[in-house]
């Protein structure tokens, strides 16, 4: 815990959150929305973005610090750091674009089986844009069985802070 010169702790638990997928899912866009509830599209991010959200949950003081990772393949060789220590893991994919959603298996998951050093952490996995098409690229279906599978919880992101905040706060 954090304290200022013998004053109040300014927090009860420090949460390590983690955002993964590939670049231009909306994993940016997605942090922005809870951290300073605006929504706005932004370009790729390069290398990692971090931002931190106070939040009161139960009674208890959180501070969050989100982690936004990039997804092209230049910066993978940073990536092993990143998860490092992470309580939460936030897979995010396109529901626009289904190479982002094989992906979660064929390259995220993976990631998360060599670089992650926490056993209890929580994964979930965030279906992004899906006000964008009527009907689902990697199907609701498939989806729910890829996070069973995974053992994460799944989520689907809109523009509406509300919903996102009960999405990272559910972890």
């Amino acid at each position: 815990m954090e304290s200022s010169s013998g004053s109040a702790p300014e927090f009860d638990y420090l949460f390590k959150l983690l955002m993964i997928g590939d670049s231009g899912v909306g994993k940016s866009s997605l942090l922005l929305s809870f951290t300073s509830d605006t929504f706005e599209d932004l370009s790729p991010t390069i290398g990692v973005d971090f931002k931190v959200k106070h939040v009161t949950l139960g009674g208890k003081k959180l501070k969050l610090a989100i982690w936004d990772t990039a997804g092209q393949e230049r910066f993978k060789t940073l990536t092993s750091s990143y998860y490092r220590g992470a309580q939460g893991i936030i897979m995010v994919y396109d529901v626009t674009r289904r190479d982002t959603f094989t992906n979660l298996h064929d390259i995220w998951a993976k990631e998360i089986d060599l670089y992650s050093t926490n056993q209890d952490c929580i994964k979930m996995l965030v279906c992004n844009k899906v006000d964008k098409i009527d009907v689902d690229i990697g199907s609701s279906t498939v989806a729910k069985g890829v996070s069973h599978q995974m053992k994460m919880t799944m989520k689907k992101a809109v523009d509406d802070a509300n919903k996102l905040s009960e999405g990272y706060l559910c972890m």
